[in-house]
Formats: C-alpha cells, sequence, structure tokens
C-alpha cells in the first residue's frame, strides 16, 4: 500500500496530545509480554477485502513501546478512505490513559457536497468511531479526539479541480485489558476497520452474524479518485 504510505509519511513524527514517548521493538525479547502479545493479535487480524493494511513507522516519544498499521480503503480501484492506527504501551501505566495501553488514530476521507454542508457532520462523525467500539462489545476509557472539516479551492493550474471538502477523525482512547493485562487489540482493530469502511461509504458486514447498527447512515460512496 504505497501509496497511503506516501500520504502518511508527513505524519510520522506527529505528536498527540495523550503522548508520553517510543520505540518501536515489538519483536525484541525485552519488551513486555503484554504488548508482545498485542501486537500479534494485530498482525494476525485479517479485515474485509476492501481494506489494505500495512505496518507503519510508529511515531517518536509517546510511549516506551509502540506499534502501528496504516490502511486504506480501496474500492474498484478507487482510494475512498484512509487512516493510521497506533497502539502506545507504558508498563507503568499513564495517568491520562488510566492503563498501560493506549490506541491513536487518525482517519480521513473527501466528502460528497451533500455532505459537507450538514452542520452536524462533527458530531455524527465523532459517533461513528464510538458507535463502532460498542457495537463490538467493546470496552474503553477516556476517550478524546477532534473532528475537522476542510474545504480545498483550486486556481491557476488546478483551476480544473471541481472544490473538495476533506473530513478528518482524530482520536484515542484506552483499551480496557484482560486478567493477563492484555487488551483485545484484534477486535479494537476491527471496529478501527468498521470506522473506516462507514466513512468510506461502504455498507456494514455482519459483526457476530448479525448486522452492525449504527443509528446513522453512512456518508455516500464516492467514486474517482481522490486528490490529497
Amino acid at each position: 500500500m504505497a501509496a497511503a504510505q506516501g500520504r502518511f509519511s508527513d505524519h510520522a513524527e506527529h505528536s498527540h496530545p495523550d503522548g508520553a514517548g517510543t520505540g518501536d521493538g515489538a519483536d525484541d525479547d525485552t519488551v513486555p509480554r503484554a504488548f508482545r502479545l498485542a501486537v500479534e493479535a494485530l498482525r494476525a487480524a485479517r479485515p474485509r477485502p476492501e481494506i489494505e493494511v500495512d505496518p507503519a513507522r510508529p511515531p517518536q516519544r509517546l510511549a516506551p513501546h509502540a506499534y502501528a498499521l496504516e490502511a486504506a480503503v480501496v474500492d474498484d480501484g478507487d482510494d475512498l478512505a484512509d487512516g493510521r492506527l497506533v497502539l502506545l504501551h507504558d508498563p507503568a501505566g499513564h495517568d491520562a490513559w488510566q492503563g498501560t495501553f493506549r490506541l491513536v488514530t487518525l482517519v480521513r476521507a473527501e466528502l460528497e457536497p451533500e455532505m459537507a454542508a450538514d452542520p452536524l457532520l462533527p458530531e455524527v462523525c465523532w459517533s461513528w468511531l464510538t458507535g463502532a467500539l460498542e457495537a463490538r462489545g467493546l470496552s474503553y476509557g477516556e476517550p478524546s479526539g477532534t473532528v475537522t472539516r476542510a474545504g480545498s479551492h483550486y486556481f491557476g493550474g488546478l483551476s480544473a479541480r471541481r472544490p473538495a471538502t476533506q473530513i478528518e477523525i482524530r482520536a484515542s482512547w484506552t483499551p480496557r485489558e484482560d486478567t493477563g493485562g492484555v487488551p483485545d487489540t484484534r477486535a479494537h482493530l476491527a471496529a478501527w476497520c468498521d470506522l473506516l469502511c462507514q466513512i468510506a461509504g461502504l455498507p456494514p458486514v455482519p459483526v457476530g452474524g448479525a448486522e452492525t447498527v449504527t443509528g446513522v447512515v453512512t456518508l455516500p460512496q464516492r467514486r474517482g479518485p481522490q486528490h490529497r
């Protein structure tokens, strides 16, 4: 997924408000067992066919241990949405996280004009994140983030392009750990993929044998290449 990696290369050193310090080391025998198991679960996950996922360089100085993934929703050759998910781990715990693990994400997609004009769009997009976690039955805490709507108008040599609006969700939350101190990162990744597909305008897929219930409509599916 070279295209997605290129898009996110400028975010490799992005600092999130909840951050602390990092190093990757997911395969290092000196890293905590809980972190290794959490990363193994992420690597073993198999998202729906429209989602292309690749490992990425984790951000620096956010936590003692970090692992990152990048993903794009691609349908019929069109890039509909992309995102980045980072798993942070601090064995000593973190006051802002209220736990030893933290998930940090950036998700973005281009909007159709009629959706871009909706004044409730930021609230709706935030509800997609929390709704995706709840639809998977996941327990989490301390959610925080921003939803940004940005418009672009093109001039000069780019004047042939039509105006575009992009929605961007930056968020983080603390996944609850099991009795062994390991969160269900595979399920959290599945919920995150649900969010990606919803913002891309793809229909939901069954979760646990039943259709996902979101309570809000997905974005209309976009066709044609997006201009980043």
